[in-house]
Order: structure tokens, then C-alpha cells, then sequence
């Protein structure tokens, strides 16, 4: 049974909204839209916006099946992205785009929701690191995994990862080389390919490294709110 509550409505409207929009235009990519009703309830009742009209059981359910979509939205991303790479089609990059921004948004959710941005920051780091490493590797497998062209693309991930995983350790030095890496990369990107081409890839990489070079700086809460007392 639907609850007949204010966010049946809103996602109602929207859904008819959607189909007068296409009725209108004709436009395909509009029909998409209709997923943004779809998940209006478990949003805002993740954000904490609308708790009140969601239960327990549903804001469980809804945590375990988000959870498996992501894992096979994110699956679905890596063999489209695998299969145009070996196409040579540069489509393949819109889908290392999706596959890096639900990632990071992920970890910066964590981050928003729990304000524990120090736990996260070495996440968002190896994350975007493996990634990195990935795609650059598939990108110039045919190079040979020895090659220099190889070797020299996937070294910026794999330094991600480890500077990620000494960051529990060393955090304000992680920070710094994060934020020094950070730079380079953008300057390597805008000078290989241009600012335009190179602008997509650096907003979702540049931003979630620079979030977690900011995280690693910040104290911790715990220590802060020790000092204040």
C-alpha cells in the first residue's frame, strides 16, 4: 500500500509532469526523470528530511536495496566502460565519470551525514586512486602492463592509494601530498588535452581530492570538543 502522505504527492506530480513534458517535447531523455519520483521517499528520508513518514522497516529495506544497486549500477559502468575501451570509443570516459562520482558522492555523504571527515578522506583517496589506476590501465593494456606509457598513466592512481593508506597514519602529510598531487594531475590533464576536453574528468576527480585533503587537515571532533571541555 502507497502512503497517501505529502511525498506520494510530490512524487506523483512529478511523475505526471514528466510524461506531459515528453508528451510535449518528445524528448526520450525526459522519461528518465521519472526515477527522480521514484526515489524521492528514500532520499529525503536518508537525509533525514522526511523520517516522520518513513518506518524503521522501510529505511532498512531501503538501505539494503540501495546498497545492492550501487554495487550493480556501478558493475554495469565498469564492463560498458571495459567494452568501449576496447572499441576505442571515447564514450568510454562518460562511464569512468559515473563511476567515480558515485563513489566519491558516496563517501562524501558518509562524510555530511556523520561529520567523521578524517575516517573518510583515506577512502575517498584509495577510491579514486583505484579507479584511476583502472581505467588508465585498460586505456593502455595494449601498450603491454610493462611498457613505459603503462606504467607512467596508472603510477597517479596508485600513488592515490598509497598516499591513502599511510593518510591513518600521517594525516596533515597526507593532506599536503594529496593537495600537491591534486595540482599536478590538473596541470598534466589541461596541458595533454586542453582545458575543455580536460575539464569533465578534473571537476569529478579535482573536487573529492581536494574534499579529502581538507579532511585529513581538519581535527578530529573528538579532540576538538576534548579541548574545548
Amino acid at each position: 500500500m502507497f502512503k497517501r502522505d505529502p511525498i506520494f504527492w510530490w512524487a506523483s506530480g512529478i511523475f505526471i509532469l514528466v510524461l506531459v513534458l515528453y508528451a510535449v517535447t518528445q524528448y526520450d531523455v525526459l522519461l528518465m526523470l521519472i526515477v527522480f519520483a521514484y526515489l524521492l521517499r528514500p532520499t529525503l528520508a536518508s537525509l533525514g528530511v522526511a523520517k516522520k513518514n518513513v518506518d524503521e522497516r522501510q529505511m532498512s529495506l531501503n538501505y539494503r536495496s540501495s546498497n545492492i544497486a550501487f554495487v550493480v549500477t556501478i558493475i554495469a559502468c565498469i564492463l560498458m566502460s571495459a567494452k568501449l575501451r576496447a572499441e576505442n570509443n571515447v564514450a568510454a570516459e562518460l562511464f569512468f565519470m559515473v563511476i567515480i562520482l558515485g563513489v566519491v558522492a558516496k563517501a562524501l555523504f558518509n562524510v555530511l551525514l556523520t561529520k567523521d571527515f578524517r575516517e573518510v578522506a583515506p577512502k575517498i583517496s584509495i577510491s579514486v586512486g583505484f579507479f584511476v589506476a583502472l581505467f588508465a590501465g585498460i586505456s593502455n593494456i595494449d601498450h603491454g602492463i610493462f611498457s613505459l606509457s603503462f606504467i607512467m598513466n596508472v603510477l597517479p592512481g596508485l600513488v592515490m592509494i598509497g598516499i591513502g593508506i599511510i593518510s591513518k597514519y600521517f594525516p596533515r602529510i597526507a593532506s599536503i601530498l594529496i593537495l600537491l598531487l591534486c595540482l599536478a594531475f590538473i596541470v598534466w590533464r589541461i596541458i595533454k588535452v586542453g582545458f575543455e576536453d580536460a575539464f569533465g574528468i578534473l571537476l569529478i576527480i579535482g573536487v573529492p581530492l581536494l574534499a579529502a585533503s581538507y579532511g585529513l587537515w581538519r581535527e578530529p571532533k573528538i579532540a576538538s570538543d576534548e579541548r574545548i571541555e
